[in-house]
Protein backbone atom coordinates (compact mmCIF):
# COMPACT_ATOMS: atom_id res chain seq x y z
CA UNK A 1 0.00 0.00 0.00
CA UNK A 2 1.15 3.61 -0.63
CA UNK A 3 2.42 5.79 2.48
CA UNK A 4 -0.70 8.28 1.57
CA UNK A 5 1.09 11.66 2.90
CA UNK A 6 -0.13 15.43 3.40
CA UNK A 7 1.74 18.58 2.84
CA UNK A 8 1.02 21.24 5.64
CA UNK A 9 2.76 24.72 4.85
CA UNK A 10 1.95 28.08 4.04
CA UNK A 11 4.26 28.76 1.20
CA UNK A 12 3.38 27.90 -1.86
CA UNK A 13 6.55 27.24 -3.15
CA UNK A 14 7.53 24.74 0.04
CA UNK A 15 4.69 22.38 -0.82
CA UNK A 16 5.57 22.75 -4.55
CA UNK A 17 9.45 21.66 -3.66
CA UNK A 18 7.95 18.84 -1.48
CA UNK A 19 5.62 17.77 -3.87
CA UNK A 20 7.89 17.30 -6.38
CA UNK A 21 10.47 15.68 -4.46
CA UNK A 22 8.10 12.99 -3.25
CA UNK A 23 7.26 11.94 -6.17
CA UNK A 24 10.82 10.72 -6.91
CA UNK A 25 10.31 8.46 -3.89
CA UNK A 26 8.72 4.91 -5.00
CA UNK A 27 5.80 3.52 -2.83
CA UNK A 28 4.39 7.42 -2.03
CA UNK A 29 1.18 9.23 -2.72
CA UNK A 30 0.66 12.71 -2.21
CA UNK A 31 -3.21 12.58 -1.25
CA UNK A 32 -3.36 15.79 -0.71
CA UNK A 33 -1.91 19.57 0.69
CA UNK A 34 -3.06 22.36 3.26
CA UNK A 35 -1.71 25.79 3.78
CA UNK A 36 -3.39 26.63 6.81
CA UNK A 37 -3.48 24.58 10.26
CA UNK A 38 -7.88 24.44 10.03
CA UNK A 39 -7.53 23.20 6.48
CA UNK A 40 -4.74 20.40 7.61
CA UNK A 41 -6.78 19.30 10.96
CA UNK A 42 -10.04 18.62 8.09
CA UNK A 43 -7.72 16.64 5.54
CA UNK A 44 -6.39 14.69 8.50
CA UNK A 45 -9.82 14.06 9.71
CA UNK A 46 -11.50 13.20 6.09
CA UNK A 47 -8.15 11.99 4.31
CA UNK A 48 -6.69 9.88 7.13
CA UNK A 49 -3.14 10.16 5.99
CA UNK A 50 -0.44 7.80 6.91
CA UNK A 51 2.47 10.65 7.24
CA UNK A 52 2.04 14.27 7.51
CA UNK A 53 4.91 16.83 6.65
CA UNK A 54 4.49 19.58 9.36
CA UNK A 55 5.42 23.21 8.76
CA UNK A 56 5.33 24.89 12.54
CA UNK A 57 5.19 28.42 11.83
CA UNK A 58 2.05 29.35 10.18
CA UNK A 59 -0.59 32.42 10.67
CA UNK A 60 -3.28 31.68 13.11
CA UNK A 61 -2.53 27.90 14.00
CA UNK A 62 1.26 26.98 14.76
CA UNK A 63 2.24 23.01 13.78
CA UNK A 64 1.98 22.49 17.18
CA UNK A 65 -1.66 24.01 17.89
CA UNK A 66 -2.66 21.51 14.47
CA UNK A 67 -1.08 18.45 16.58
CA UNK A 68 -3.26 19.40 19.56
CA UNK A 69 -6.76 19.68 17.44
CA UNK A 70 -5.98 15.85 15.76
CA UNK A 71 -8.22 13.87 17.60
CA UNK A 72 -6.92 9.95 18.26
CA UNK A 73 -8.25 7.33 16.67
CA UNK A 74 -7.58 3.82 15.65
CA UNK A 75 -5.98 5.17 12.54
CA UNK A 76 -3.44 8.33 13.40
CA UNK A 77 -0.27 9.77 11.37
CA UNK A 78 3.25 9.76 11.56
CA UNK A 79 4.55 13.69 12.06
CA UNK A 80 7.32 14.91 10.30
CA UNK A 81 8.05 18.38 11.25
CA UNK A 82 9.62 20.36 8.62
CA UNK A 83 10.71 23.98 9.08
CA UNK A 84 13.73 26.42 8.76
CA UNK A 85 14.33 26.74 12.38
CA UNK A 86 16.63 24.63 13.97
CA UNK A 87 16.30 25.96 17.35
CA UNK A 88 12.65 23.76 17.80
CA UNK A 89 14.26 20.62 17.27
CA UNK A 90 14.38 19.86 21.10
CA UNK A 91 10.95 20.62 21.24
CA UNK A 92 9.94 18.57 18.00
CA UNK A 93 11.46 15.71 19.24
CA UNK A 94 10.45 15.69 23.02
CA UNK A 95 6.99 15.38 21.52
CA UNK A 96 7.63 12.02 19.46
CA UNK A 97 8.35 13.61 16.36
CA UNK A 98 9.53 10.62 13.83
CA UNK A 99 11.75 12.90 12.17
CA UNK A 100 13.20 16.45 12.13
CA UNK A 101 13.25 17.59 8.66
CA UNK A 102 15.23 21.52 8.01
CA UNK A 103 14.14 23.59 5.29
CA UNK A 104 15.53 23.26 2.36
CA UNK A 105 14.62 19.81 2.30
CA UNK A 106 17.67 17.64 0.67
CA UNK A 107 15.69 14.90 -1.88
CA UNK A 108 18.04 12.05 0.51
CA UNK A 109 16.89 13.20 3.36
CA UNK A 110 13.72 13.44 3.09
CA UNK A 111 13.67 9.54 1.41
CA UNK A 112 15.07 8.50 4.50
CA UNK A 113 12.28 10.60 6.91
CA UNK A 114 10.08 8.27 4.39
CA UNK A 115 11.48 5.37 5.29
CA UNK A 116 11.65 5.99 9.03
CA UNK A 117 7.94 6.82 8.72
CA UNK A 118 7.48 3.89 6.87
CA UNK A 119 8.45 1.28 9.27
CA UNK A 120 6.21 3.02 12.16
CA UNK A 121 3.64 0.31 13.21
CA UNK A 122 -0.16 1.77 13.62
CA UNK A 123 0.40 1.33 17.65
CA UNK A 124 3.53 3.29 17.67
CA UNK A 125 1.84 5.87 15.50
CA UNK A 126 -0.66 6.45 18.46
CA UNK A 127 1.88 6.38 20.88
CA UNK A 128 3.73 9.33 19.38
CA UNK A 129 0.52 11.25 18.86
CA UNK A 130 -0.19 10.88 22.38
CA UNK A 131 3.57 12.38 23.18
CA UNK A 132 3.05 15.37 20.48
CA UNK A 133 -0.12 16.14 22.05
CA UNK A 134 1.40 16.13 25.63
CA UNK A 135 3.78 18.65 24.98
CA UNK A 136 1.81 20.26 22.43
CA UNK A 137 -0.63 21.31 25.68
CA UNK A 138 1.55 20.57 28.62
CA UNK A 139 -0.11 19.36 32.12
CA UNK A 140 0.14 21.52 35.25
CA UNK A 141 2.69 18.75 36.07
CA UNK A 142 6.06 18.38 35.51
CA UNK A 143 7.20 16.14 31.96
CA UNK A 144 10.78 13.78 32.43
CA UNK A 145 13.55 15.61 31.66
CA UNK A 146 14.87 14.84 28.18
CA UNK A 147 18.24 15.90 25.95
CA UNK A 148 18.15 15.67 22.08
CA UNK A 149 21.55 14.12 20.76
CA UNK A 150 23.17 14.81 17.19
CA UNK A 151 25.04 12.29 15.24
CA UNK A 152 25.58 13.79 11.53
CA UNK A 153 22.30 14.59 10.41
CA UNK A 154 20.01 12.14 12.89
CA UNK A 155 18.69 13.56 15.92
CA UNK A 156 18.19 11.24 19.09
CA UNK A 157 16.00 11.97 22.34
CA UNK A 158 18.35 10.54 25.43
CA UNK A 159 17.05 10.31 28.70
CA UNK A 160 19.07 12.22 31.70
CA UNK A 161 19.32 8.94 33.53
CA UNK A 162 21.69 7.94 30.68
CA UNK A 163 23.65 10.60 30.08
CA UNK A 164 27.55 10.60 31.70
CA UNK A 165 28.45 14.29 31.23
CA UNK A 166 28.74 17.38 29.14
CA UNK A 167 31.51 18.90 28.08
CA UNK A 168 31.95 22.02 26.17
CA UNK A 169 34.73 22.65 23.79
CA UNK A 170 34.88 25.93 22.23
CA UNK A 171 31.15 26.99 20.89
CA UNK A 172 30.41 22.94 21.10
CA UNK A 173 28.90 20.84 23.60
CA UNK A 174 29.45 17.21 23.76
CA UNK A 175 27.11 14.45 25.15
CA UNK A 176 28.83 11.73 26.66
CA UNK A 177 26.33 8.09 27.58
CA UNK A 178 27.90 4.93 28.59
CA UNK A 179 29.00 4.03 24.97
CA UNK A 180 28.20 7.11 22.69
CA UNK A 181 29.47 10.70 21.92
CA UNK A 182 26.31 12.56 20.75
CA UNK A 183 26.52 16.38 19.84
CA UNK A 184 24.66 19.01 21.70
CA UNK A 185 22.05 21.06 20.37
CA UNK A 186 22.45 23.55 23.26
CA UNK A 187 24.70 25.44 25.04
CA UNK A 188 26.18 24.13 28.15
CA UNK A 189 24.24 26.81 30.46
CA UNK A 190 20.76 26.26 28.77
CA UNK A 191 21.38 22.73 29.41
CA UNK A 192 21.99 23.45 32.80
CA UNK A 193 18.82 25.44 33.35
CA UNK A 194 17.13 22.81 31.69
CA UNK A 195 18.07 20.28 34.35
CA UNK A 196 17.34 22.07 37.12
CA UNK A 197 18.34 20.82 40.12
CA UNK A 198 18.96 17.14 40.54
CA UNK A 199 21.53 14.84 39.64
CA UNK A 200 23.66 16.96 37.32
CA UNK A 201 26.78 19.52 39.06
CA UNK A 202 29.03 21.57 37.12
CA UNK A 203 32.86 20.76 38.52
CA UNK A 204 34.35 23.11 35.88
CA UNK A 205 33.03 25.70 33.65
CA UNK A 206 33.36 23.27 30.34
CA UNK A 207 31.62 20.21 31.98
CA UNK A 208 28.75 19.11 33.55
CA UNK A 209 28.33 15.79 35.74
CA UNK A 210 25.61 13.08 36.37
CA UNK A 211 26.80 12.69 40.12
CA UNK A 212 24.89 9.24 39.99
CA UNK A 213 27.41 8.02 37.59
CA UNK A 214 30.36 8.74 39.65
CA UNK A 215 32.67 5.62 40.94
CA UNK A 216 36.25 7.45 42.49
CA UNK A 217 36.82 10.47 43.76
CA UNK A 218 40.82 11.32 44.28
CA UNK A 219 42.60 13.78 45.81
CA UNK A 220 45.04 15.12 43.91
CA UNK A 221 46.49 17.98 45.83
CA UNK A 222 44.64 20.21 48.92
CA UNK A 223 42.93 21.91 46.57
CA UNK A 224 42.17 19.63 43.58
CA UNK A 225 40.05 16.18 42.95
CA UNK A 226 39.92 13.67 40.05
CA UNK A 227 36.46 12.52 39.70
CA UNK A 228 36.40 9.53 37.24
CA UNK A 229 32.92 8.36 35.96
CA UNK A 230 31.29 5.21 35.35
CA UNK A 231 32.55 5.35 31.54
CA UNK A 232 35.86 6.25 32.55
CA UNK A 233 36.01 10.25 31.66
CA UNK A 234 38.33 11.44 34.47
CA UNK A 235 37.35 15.00 35.09
CA UNK A 236 39.66 17.61 37.26
CA UNK A 237 37.71 19.53 39.68
CA UNK A 238 38.51 21.94 42.47
CA UNK A 239 37.77 21.03 46.34
CA UNK A 240 34.38 23.54 46.53
CA UNK A 241 32.90 21.58 43.41
CA UNK A 242 34.38 18.20 44.57
CA UNK A 243 32.67 18.68 47.97
CA UNK A 244 29.27 19.57 46.46
CA UNK A 245 29.60 16.44 44.72
CA UNK A 246 30.16 14.47 47.50
CA UNK A 247 27.13 16.07 49.28
CA UNK A 248 25.38 14.79 46.52
CA UNK A 249 25.93 11.47 46.89
CA UNK A 250 25.21 11.66 50.65
CA UNK A 251 28.93 11.33 51.88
Amino acid sequence: MPLKTLIVDDEPIARQVLREELELIPGVEVMGEADNGAKALDQIARHRPDLVLLDLQMPAMSGFEVVSGIRRGSHMPVIVIVTAYDSYAVKAFEAGAIDYLLKPVGQERLRQAVERASRVSGRQAVERLAQLQEVAAPASGPRPRKIVGKVGEEYFLLDAAEIVAFQAEGDLVWIFTARKKYFATQTLKVIEQRLGHGNFERIHRNALINVDHVRKMSALSSQRWLITLSNDQEFIASKRRAHRVRQLLGG
